[in-house]
């Protein structure tokens, strides 16, 4: 049976930190974070709430409501980051240029930032915001995960096509920037797998064993070729 990811255990206790308009209000830099980012109506929060079994994030009907970075306490080192939704159209553009120079100055400060979870609908992948934050990650060799987000409202067969295909054009235009997989909130899946990134980013997760014994082996290889030479 496989260990219980520290991260659920963290997160369980998880408790809203602080607001910030701007880069200065920010917590003081230290420690690690990790970042959820997306378009309002990709189902942020929603992705966030599940991974964190917790209401950490407001969601409502209308996207948009998340309109400052919101910090949560893991434990005294650890935070995640809920990060301003974009582009919804009854936002008016004042503020969503506010929005935007305010999030480009927190990713481009931000030392203990370790990683950016981007929410893509599944439906409607590689929207220009995505791209621009795919592009700002690749500049600055920021680890992306990508969640495909409302995977239940497609069959298995055409999530899977889907998964394949944005992987492909990610792969093409970004390289090695960014992994991706299927969630869905309302469905549970992909959780597993999303959390063991979080733990991973958070410095949460021990060496396996497996790659201790790799490495013996390898080991006792070079060894036993010394000894033939």
């Amino acid at each position: 049976m496989q260990p219980k990811n520290p991260i659920i255990g963290l997160c369980q206790q998880a408790s809203f930190l602080t607001s910030a308009a701007r880069v200065e209000q920010c917590p003081v830099d230290e420690g690690y974070e990790v970042a959820f980012a997306g378009r309002s109506n990709a189902g942020k929060s929603s992705a966030l709430n599940t991974l964190t079994r917790a209401s950490l994030a407001r969601t409502s009907k209308t996207p948009g409501r998340t309109q400052l970075l919101n910090f949560f306490n893991l434990d005294e080192e650890r935070r995640l980051v809920d990060l301003p939704g974009y582009g919804y159209a009854k936002v008016p553009i004042p503020l969503k240029l506010h929005w935007q120079r305010h999030l480009e100055a927190y990713l481009g400060s931000r030392n203990s930032l370790m990683g950016l979870v981007l929410m893509m609908d599944i439906r409607h992948p590689l929207t220009p915001f995505d791209c621009l934050m795919l592009d700002w990650a690749a500049a600055n060799q920021m680890p992306m995960h990508i969640l495909l987000t409302k995977a239940d409202k497609l069959t298995f067969g055409a999530g899977k096509a889907a998964l394949l295909k944005t992987q492909k054009d990610i792969q093409q235009k970004w390289g090695d920037t960014a992994s991706i997989q299927l969630f869905s909130s309302t469905k549970r899946i992909g959780i597993d797998e999303a959390q063991l990134v979080l733990a991973s980013w958070l410095q949460l997760l021990e060496p396996s064993d497996d790659a201790d014994d790799e490495d013996d082996e390898d080991f006792s290889d070079e060894a036993d070729d010394t000894l033939d030479d």
